[in-house]
């Protein structure tokens, strides 16, 4: 099963956080198989992390709600709350086999937050600058709740046009990066 994973750092979080980043990258390395992609969301323009993306591939709800509530960084304060949703990984392929690699432009995370009939089940064509591309759902994995994407573009307009802004509740833009050790 697949989960969508987003921790949303708490405010003046930041030294805390960067005194336990080994210890929340060494946590994570126990999870390198199962994950389809992370890395951090960024302030615009500052660099300074705001949240903290994962999307892994675990065998139950329970083994994914103790992945993201035994997170060093979850357990110290750092995050003032957790999204957890069941996710669809559309594209079939991890952030690691991007063929834009890691680095190069702007990337971004977008949240599309909806309810009832589903939308933008499948990618636009020609979204090559697609890093991950998903289904948010419920828990059991039947509801539709949004959409959540990993993209490369010129800027938050352009990613957020990648879905049917009419369908959502609301859609939020956050600057992202590949996480992990480089």
């Amino acid at each position: 099963m697949e989960f969508f994973c987003y921790h949303r750092d708490r405010r003046d979080s930041a030294a805390l956080r960067d005194e336990l980043l080994e210890e929340h990258w060494s946590y994570m390395d126990r999870y390198a198989a199962e994950m389809i992609a992370r890395g951090p969301t960024l302030d615009r323009g500052r660099d300074t992390a705001t949240g903290s993306v994962h999307i892994v591939d675990l065998p139950d709800l329970a083994t994914a709600r103790a992945f993201v509530f035994d997170e060093p960084n979850y357990q110290a304060g750092v995050y003032r709350d957790v999204m957890l949703r069941r996710w669809q990984n559309v594209l079939g392929r991890t952030m690691w086999d991007f063929s834009g690699g890691r680095d190069g432009g702007d990337r971004y995370l977008v949240l599309g937050l909806g309810s009832g009939q589903a939308a933008d089940l499948v990618p636009p064509l020609g979204q090559d600058e697609l890093i991950a591309y998903g289904p948010l759902l419920s828990d059991d994995g039947t509801t539709w709740l949004g959409t959540a994407l990993l993209i490369r573009a010129p800027d938050p307009e352009a990613a957020r046009a990648v879905l049917t802004s009419d369908r959502y509740a609301d859609i939020e833009v956050h600057d992202w990066q590949f996480g992990g050790r480089g």
